[in-house]
């Protein structure tokens, strides 16, 4: 074949090409909502109001994406969440979205996930669009500003934290809010297990609360209570929202496998179940939690399973089933240190309860995994944030933090023999 003719058939090809392409653009044509009104939001949006300032939040549906957007960007992997603020205050506050959600996505990343090849001029009426829509700060005193923050998608209910900072101020909101696109799924529901009023037990001093925790069992067990399965190595103690808001800081969420529904307490499956999120994807770090028929103070206690599935961070992402890491307490002191950072933890003290299990004679659970434990339980005290870490008072219980005070306390008992 002559150079001209294969130099004429790449000039067709090429030309070809360039035709499929600018089709491709045209087909992906955006154009901008006629409107953007919030009043749907609005109207079912939950509110609260503290320090003279006022909150609203809702999630929106994919009907209110097309509406507001013009696509449906809840498909993507993400839930926008409209957040109002009317500061009421003499100082201007800034909504800190990282504790709304510290994985949440800026406008323009949202924005570009709906740009199309060769659309220039279209993908930046796009980002104007979504920039527009975004949440803007500071809220100047006496302004009232609405927003969206693009958010992970969370199941119904979901916890919105709203935290507003100023001039050596921070005022936080916890509201629980609708999912509306949601499938109902009541292995998730967040609905407080109801004991009967003379099943509960509220205690309202440390050591009474030490001793009943020390008394709860060691470990879940299968359905039929015949096989230990994984061991209850945390206790967390405050109002659901302080909690929740400390989980959500650190990246903790909602995420039921069929292998949780296997462990079994107080004649239950786990009331919730969360998983934090590894850089690689896979989770790092499971907790499964049951509320106890305990209170403090008039604060729900719960009992949780912390631990790490084998494999970690570079165990194979999109495997249903977790097998337990045999260093539970690595991970149990992990979420100490995770809760530490959430600006939330009040109080830390550790107790005994589960039984020690040395690395030479472990434990097996359920699906035959094997762990090994110092036998302690970590407790956790929670509190409405902001704290920082000399806020956190540490229990004079089992001196898990000072050995010296451990080993003291040994040999005091051994003399005494």
């Amino acid at each position: 074949m002559s150079a001209p003719r294969r130099s004429h058939r790449a000039l067709i090809r090429a030309a070809g090409a360039v035709a499929l392409l600018l089709v491709l653009a045209a087909c992906g044509t955006w154009t901008a909502p006629p409107s953007v009104d919030d009043a749907p939001l609005r109207k079912r949006a939950v509110s609260a109001t503290k320090q003279d300032v006022q909150v609203s939040a809702a999630v929106l549906s994919s009907a209110d994406s097309q509406r507001m957007f013009g696509a449906d960007i809840n498909k993507n992997n993400m839930q926008p969440v409209w957040i109002e603020v009317q500061n009421r205050t003499l100082q201007p506050l800034w909504l800190l979205q990282s504790g709304t959600d510290p994985d949440y996505f800026s406008p323009l990343e949202v924005a570009w996930s709906m740009h199309t090849l060769l659309g220039f001029a279209t993908n930046a009426n796009i980002d104007n669009h979504f920039n527009k829509l975004g949440f803007k700060n500071p809220v100047a005193p006496g302004e009232t500003r609405a927003g969206i923050v693009f958010t992970n998608p969370d199941r119904d209910p979901k916890l919105v934290n709203i935290d507003l900072f100023g001039s050596r101020t921070l005022v936080p909101f916890s509201l629980f809010v609708s999912v509306p696109d949601d499938t109902p799924d009541s292995r998730l529901a967040l609905t407080l297990y109801q004991y009967p009023a003379t099943e509960i037990t509220d205690y309202h001093d440390l050591a009474s609360l030490r001793a009943a925790l020390e008394r709860l069992p060691c470990c879940a067990t299968d359905q039929h209570a015949t096989t230990g399965a994984d061991p209850l190595n945390v206790v967390v103690v405050g109002n659901l929202g302080d909690i929740g808001a400390a989980l959500v800081r650190r990246s903790y969420r909602r995420n039921l496998r069929e292998s949780d529904l296997d462990q079994w307490a107080f004649g239950r499956r786990p009331d919730v179940v969360l998983r934090r999120q590894a850089q690689t994807g896979t989770p790092a770090t499971s907790i499964r939690a049951w509320l106890t028929p305990i209170r403090f103070n008039g604060e729900v206690v719960y009992v949780a399973q912390v631990g790490r599935p084998v494999g970690g961070r570079f165990a194979r992402n999109g495997s249903t089933s977790d097998v337990l890491h045999g260093d539970v307490d690595e991970a149990r002191n992990f979420i100490v240190q995770d809760m530490m950072y959430s600006g939330g933890l009040d109080k830390l003290g550790f107790v005994n309860g589960v039984g020690p299990a040395p690395q030479a004679h472990p434990r097996t659970t359920l699906n035959g995994a094997l762990y090994h434990t110092d036998g302690l339980r970590a407790v956790m005290f929670f509190a409405t944030r902001p704290l920082s870490f000399t806020n956190v008072d540490i229990l004079d219980w089992v001196p898990y933090l000072d050995p010296r005070k451990s080993a003291s306390r040994k040999e005091t008992s051994d003399a005494g023999k």
